[in-house]
C-alpha cells in the first residue's frame, strides 16, 4: 500500500465502528466510513472533543451535528499547496487527503521530465491534482461536470498562489469533452482520471463506473501525445480492484505506447495505532 505520510495539517487520529476521527487543521471531525467494520475501543480522548459529527441516515444521506462553533470555511496546507475546507451535506470536506501520495508522485515525474508537460485532469473535483501538477510546472486542463466544484478548485488555486498558472477551467461532461478534444487534435502528455462510482453530467448524462471506465480509458488514449509521461487512474469503487485497473490500462494505454503499469491501494496512517486505513486504489502507467 502507498501511504500519504507527509501531512502536517491533516491527521487520521483513530477509526472504529464505521467511523473515522480526523483533524483538519485545528478542527476535529467524525465522519462515517463503511469499510471500517472493526469495533475496537476508542483509543483517543479526541472522540469526545470533536467539533462536528456526520450522522448517516437509514434513508440515505445524513447530516452534521456540531458541538462547537467552527468557521464556514478554513484553509489547510500541504507543502506549497493550500485548500479550502468546509463540511458538505454529503459528509465530504472538499479534499481527499490520501491523494497526497499521488500528488507527490506526479510532482516528481513532472519536475524531472526535462520538457513542458500538458496535463488533462478529468473528474477533477476541487483540484488537488490540478494544483500539484501546476505547482510542479505543468499546464493543466481541469475538467469537472460540477460548476460548484470547479469554482471551489479555482478558489483553492487562488489561496495557493497559483491563479496565474496555465490552468484551463472546464465545466463539462468528461467523456464528451475528450471526444471534442480528439476532434480538435489537442494532445496531452499526461491524463489523470478520478471517476465517481456513479454520477450525472451537466445534462443528466448517467455515469456508472463499471460499465463506462474501460471505454473512457481507451478513448483517452486518443488525446495522449506521441511521447506521454504518465496516465493515472484512481478509484474509490470497492468492486474495482487495483489488479483490474492495471489490466484496463495495460490493455489500452500499454497496448498503444508500451511502458509499465503499477497498481496498489493508497491509504492513511492512523495515529493511535500502527494501522494504515485503505482509502482507494490507483493504477499508474509510465513510459
Amino acid at each position: 500500500m502507498r501511504t500519504a505520510t507527509n501531512w502536517k495539517d491533516y491527521q487520521l487520529i483513530d477509526c472504529s465502528s464505521s467511523e473515522k476521527l480526523e483533524k483538519w487543521g485545528d478542527i476535529i471531525l467524525i465522519r462515517p466510513d463503511p469499510q471500517i467494520i472493526w469495533k475496537t475501543e476508542h483509543k483517543s480522548s479526541s472522540w469526545n472533543k470533536a467539533h462536528g459529527h456526520y450522522h448517516r441516515s437509514d434513508k440515505g444521506g445524513g447530516q452534521w451535528s456540531f458541538h462547537k462553533k467552527i468557521p464556514d470555511n478554513w484553509v489547510i496546507s500541504y507543502n506549497d499547496l493550500k485548500f479550502n475546507i468546509r463540511p458538505t451535506g454529503f459528509k465530504h470536506t472538499g479534499l481527499f487527503p490520501e491523494q497526497a501520495v499521488n500528488w507527490d508522485y506526479m510532482d516528481n515525474l513532472i519536475r524531472n521530465a526535462g520538457r513542458p508537460i500538458n496535463v488533462l485532469n478529468l473528474f477533477a473535483y476541487t483540484g488537488g491534482a490540478t494544483l500539484a501538477c501546476a505547482n510542479a510546472g505543468a499546464s493543466v486542463c481541469h475538467v469537472d461536470a460540477s460548476k460548484g466544484m470547479v469554482q471551489w478548485a479555482r478558489d483553492n488555486a487562488a489561496v495557493s498562489g497559483l491563479s496565474d498558472k496555465p490552468i484551463r477551467w472546464i465545466v463539462d461532461d468528461c467523456e464528451k469533452f475528450v471526444m471534442r478534444e480528439i476532434k480538435r487534435g489537442r494532445k496531452y502528455d499526461a491524463v489523470i482520471m478520478d471517476p465517481p462510482s456513479y454520477g450525472r453530467g451537466p445534462n443528466q448524462e448517467v455515469w456508472k463506473l463499471e460499465g463506462c471506465i474501460y471505454d473512457l480509458v481507451k478513448l483517452c488514449t486518443g488525446v495522449l501525445s506521441d511521447n506521454p509521461l504518465f496516465f493515472l487512474l484512481n478509484s474509490y469503487t470497492t468492486g474495482l480492484s487495483p489488479s483490474v485497473m492495471a489490466y484496463i490500462i495495460g490493455e489500452t494505454v500499454c497496448e498503444k505506447y508500451s511502458g509499465n503499469v503499477s497498481a496498489d491501494e493508497i491509504g492513511l496512517p492512523v495515529k493511535e495505532s500502527s494501522f494504515i486505513l485503505p482509502c482507494g486504489s490507483t493504477a499508474i502507467w509510465t513510459k
